[in-house]
């Protein structure tokens, strides 16, 4: 922190009985300028100290690629049940060289809706199942699995929509199934996300070169400055490391040292690019409406019509649903399945009569910072206060004087993909957290995912375990705490490769 005083004149005409008076005013001015900002940097040191450790030189000790702290018993235990539930079916090795004659082809697969049992009619609350064969690009039959596949059930007209439950089979063929929950037409969509020759480079890629997107961060003293290669891992070489890892959290982050300054001259961290990984031919793989995110067509037709739930049928709620999901939409509106009531906000004034006494803070990526350019555009009143960031990366402050409204963003820690960010900007979740006082009258709304697609699925579940450590602590401290994490949404990996 530098202070900077800056020298005025002023011409003015000596008044003797005045003059001990006034300069007795100025020095005790000046004595509690110098009081204020005192405590100002004393509590800076305090911020700072919790959240940040002190940076080192670690010599010629270097992590592998994958190298992750032990976690306690309990947690490990956690882990690998999550690791579990998520595993993707094995998908067979590439040939080489590669052809797509073989591979995964959305345009000659098909799905099927089965005919309901006992070629009856279909109601409200009723499952509808769906077949699908994949095939490849020559039409042929796929004999195993791994393709990432997408079902929907929806009704644009009433704004209507569900997703279905895919199962795999192992052998080409896949089983998606809804429950049907409003009357009238009900249209099935099945996309191709992934064929599962990606997915075999997917995993490959985050097995092998988790730092394919490569980070940076500036070091400036003085008239030297030197840019230098960060990460979660950095592969060994006989360069020395400077160890930024978090003494709160332990999320580890490192970089390269510069040659010719200290690590406490490191000033920020920006993305700098993403490697190109793959293999001949690899990179068709992952074509834009070919064999990534494409729809798969109907072998008959593609919808049914859906009568009202016959008297006496059970209501259908999250218990019994064979899907497994917690609700759909319904005249664009979501509907729960759990029996909790859910309040919309339609209109301007019922956000901000929602939001009224509030303060809101958001924390993640540019899917939670759209949440605050949301309420900023929507809610007349909410005027941003411009702390000259940058568009992307934040921080951002909002504030609705007249309803007592204040809405914060700030991105998540590293890894985080940005143009260049100052280091005082780039925390942590959890830091943050522990900083929030807290109250009834606050929300926390947090999201992150988007920016670990790389790394090895280990890295992120021991990020949301130390924000889930975090937001307990949080809880404790202040019961009334309003705590809402974002899921996460589906999407492709291409930015990934």
């Amino acid at each position: 922190m530098t202070l900077r005083a800056r020298k005025t004149q002023e011409v003015t005409t000596y008044q003797p009985q005045y003059g001990a008076a006034r300069i007795f005013f100025l020095l005790t001015v000046i004595v509690l300028i110098c009081v204020l900002c005192f405590i100002h940097i004393v509590e800076f040191q305090k911020k700072e100290n919790l959240t940040i450790i002190p940076p080192r030189v670690v010599p010629k000790k270097h992590h592998d690629v994958c190298t992750v702290q032990p976690l306690s018993p309990k947690e490990d235990l956690e882990e690998k049940l999550l690791l579990e539930s998520i595993a993707w079916p094995e998908t067979p090795p590439l040939p080489t060289p590669l052809s797509m004659n073989e591979t995964s082809y959305p345009a000659k697969s098909t799905f099927t809706i089965l005919p309901q049992t006992g070629g009856g009619q279909w109601h409200v609350g009723d499952k509808l199942k769906v077949l699908i064969k994949m095939c490849d690009f020559q039409g042929h039959s796929k004999k195993s699995g791994g393709d990432v596949l997408f079902a929907r059930l929806h009704n644009p007209t009433l704004g209507a929509g569900v997703a279905g439950k895919v199962e795999d089979h192992l052998n080409g063929s896949y089983s998606a199934v809804f429950s049907l929950l409003w009357e009238g037409s009900a249209w099935v969509e099945v996309t191709l996300v992934h064929p599962s020759e990606a997915v075999t480079v997917l995993r490959r890629l985050n097995s092998e070169q988790p730092d394919r997107v490569i980070f940076q961060s500036l070091f400036y003293s003085g008239s030297i400055s030197e840019t230098t290669i960060c990460n979660v891992f950095l592969r060994s070489t006989e360069q020395p490391l400077c160890n930024y890892t978090d003494l709160h959290t332990g999320e580890p982050w490192f970089c390269f040292k510069p040659k010719n300054l200290n690590c406490d001259t490191r000033i920020n961290h920006s993305k700098r690019e993403v490697k190109q990984n793959l293999k001949a031919n690899e990179e068709k793989l992952f074509q834009l409406g070919v064999n990534m995110k494409v729809s798969i067509p109907a072998s008959g037709p593609a919808s049914v019509t859906v009568l009202p739930r016959p008297k006496g049928q059970a209501v259908v709620n999250s218990s019994n649903m064979e899907s497994g999901l917690s609700g759909y939409y319904y005249k664009d509106e979501w509907q729960t399945l759990s029996g909790t009531k859910v309040q919309q906000f339609n209109t301007p004034s019922a956000v901000t009569q929602c939001l009224k006494g509030k303060v809101v803070h958001l924390y993640g990526d540019s899917t939670i910072r759209q949440w605050f350019e949301y309420f900023n555009g929507a809610l007349p009143d909410l005027k941003e206060f411009d702390l000259h960031s940058h568009k992307q990366n934040g921080p951002f402050m909002a504030m609705d004087i007249p309803n007592n409204i204040l809405m914060t963003f700030r991105c998540h820690g590293p890894p985080f993909r940005c143009h260049p960010v100052p280091i005082s900007e780039l925390r942590y979740i959890a830091n943050e957290l522990d900083n929030v006082i807290g109250g009834t009258n606050t929300v926390v709304i947090f999201g992150i995912w988007a920016h670990f697609g790389s790394y090895p699925m280990e890295v992120y579940i021991r990020r949301l375990q130390t924000i889930r450590r975090a937001v307990i602590r949080l809880l404790n401290r202040s019961p009334g705490v309003c705590s809402q994490p974002r899921p996460t949404q589906n999407h492709s990996h291409r930015e990934d490769l």
